[in-house]
């Protein structure tokens, strides 16, 4: 199978989020399992400054979008079975971030063209195209325009997934000809109007082979308006053609055997460099340091649907129960201000970095007892599964993929890989906040033995990629 992976953003080269770690990942586990796979993204900045020796030139063409002509560089180097390209244009790439622009539609806009115009200039016509999130959700909208004309393309098909439904790409209607180069009846047909706007999400969903979501409790839950943020209708049009994948995790890249950044290595068989982990941790964040106080910890964005205001209402039970609370992140002010102000309250017990640190993320997986996520929504959430391949077992909401990753204990078995509680209320996360400290402390066993099972469970890519190639193969054949 030949497979083009349309993203804006992948590991190694930059990331903003999630949807990175999926490009950097899925692309090499479906190569591994014998695809032919390529990927494509803009030429940043900051992939410039920092692998342009690696990339090769390959050609230059010029584009047209509405009533612009524009210049197109190719670029492409070759990693672990895939190969990637990079689209060239200093005009909408050359600025120091990835996204935050006024211009971002016609930016993306401009990307989703060049990847239908080179399609006759990769090394390999895709059998399959794969895009993602709404920047590159004109992709399957121009390739089915130009179809019409274009013969070369009809036999492509295209998976469209939804990494985050809150972000549709919504632009007035004066934009759909001046600005996407797009005829009118795009808009007076329903495929790409909403409420009075064009919507670039709503087109790619209408006009994709499938739809997936990054795991199969998001997929359910898209088709409510709590979750849908308006586009509940569409999605339930479109539950014929509905998969919901669960996302996985690098497991060689997040592995505490092997991780190099982290202060002691350690495995399920043997956790005691787990327990060094922690005391450097306590050590590097100013806490006490004591193996008896159970960490609990955050990395994540400070934004409201992450459950920051359950955690606010909660943190001076957690103190006053001998709880250690560490948390790496950054994003709205109140947060920030919060926590940082937290730290001078509760010295010693309570410390806060307003950042993001890939090596201090590290450091703290493999260094705390307890990871919580109380998400009031989360489509798959990685940080779970990273957790738990250190052996810091998860309290999360029940929903998206956290209700598909996460397991409540049980006490009358020992079941279980985490805590969870269902319902968005601080009174019921707290209760298993509690219930997850007292395990902590009164039964060691139990504790170990949900330890084992979260480090042993399967979030390798493999498992993923092989129900990606079943729905390109359907899509293909059918």
């Amino acid at each position: 199978m030949k497979v083009l992976f349309v993203t804006s953003e992948c590991v190694p080269f930059c990331k903003t989020g999630g949807l990175a770690d999926v490009a950097g990942s899925l692309p090499q586990a479906l190569a591994a399992g014998g695809d032919e796979v390529a990927v494509i993204l803009p030429l940043y900045q900051t992939v410039a400054e920092k692998y342009i020796e690696e990339l090769e030139f390959v050609k230059y063409i010029y584009i047209t979008l509405a009533w612009r002509n524009l210049y197109c560089g190719l670029f492409r180097c070759r990693k672990d079975g895939v190969t990637y390209y990079f689209v060239d244009n200093e005009h909408y790439f050359a600025r120091p971030d990835l996204y935050g622009y006024y211009d971002d539609g016609e930016r993306f806009a401009y990307f989703s063209r060049t990847v239908v115009s080179l399609l006759t200039h990769l090394d390999f016509m895709p059998e399959v195209i794969h895009c993602n999130d709404w920047q590159t959700a004109l992709v399957p909208i121009y390739l089915s325009d130009d179809a019409v004309r274009w013969d070369v393309l009809r036999s492509i098909r295209t998976v469209f997934t939804v990494h985050n439904i809150e972000y549709q790409g919504r632009y007035g209607r004066e934009t759909l000809e001046d600005l996407f180069g797009l005829p009118c009846g795009w808009y007076d047909g329903g495929t790409i109007a909403f409420s009075g706007d064009v919507n670039l999400l709503k087109g790619a969903l209408l006009t994709s082979d499938a739809v997936t979501t990054v795991s199969p409790t998001y997929a359910q839950e898209l088709k409510y308006s709590y979750y849908a943020h308006g586009m509940e209708g569409v999605m339930n049009m479109c539950d014929w053609k509905l998969h919901g994948v669960l996302n996985g995790i690098d497991t060689l890249r997040y592995d505490p055997a092997h991780d190099r950044q982290i202060v002691q290595n350690y495995s399920v068989d043997d956790l005691s460099g787990k327990a060094a982990c922690k005391a450097a941790l306590q050590r590097e964040m100013g806490l006490q340091e004591d193996p008896n106080l159970p960490i609990v910890a955050v990395v994540s964005r400070l934004v409201s649907h992450k459950g920051f205001d359950l955690i606010c209402e909660t943190l001076d039970g957690m103190m006053d129960i001998g709880i250690q609370f560490v948390l790496l992140g950054k994003g709205d002010w109140q947060y920030e201000e919060f926590f940082s102000n937290a730290q001078y309250r509760f010295p010693g017990m309570l410390a806060a970095r307003i950042e993001y640190n890939e090596a201090t993320s590290m450091r703290i997986y493999s260094g705390a007892d307890m990871f919580l996520m109380p998400s009031k929504s989360e489509p798959c959430g990685l940080s779970q599964m990273i957790a738990m391949r250190y052996g810091t077992l998860p309290i999360v909401r029940e929903t998206g993929g956290l209700k598909d990753t996460v397991h409540p204990y049980e006490e009358w078995c020992c079941g279980g890989n985490g805590f969870t509680f269902a319902n968005y209320n601080a009174g019921d996360m707290w209760y298993v906040v509690r219930e997850a400290a007292n395990l902590f402390w009164n039964d060691k066993e139990a504790f170990r033995t949900l330890q084992e099972r979260a480090m042993t469970e399967d979030f390798s890519w493999g498992r993923s990629a092989a129900e990606y190639h079943r729905i390109y193969e359907q899509i293909r054949n059918g």
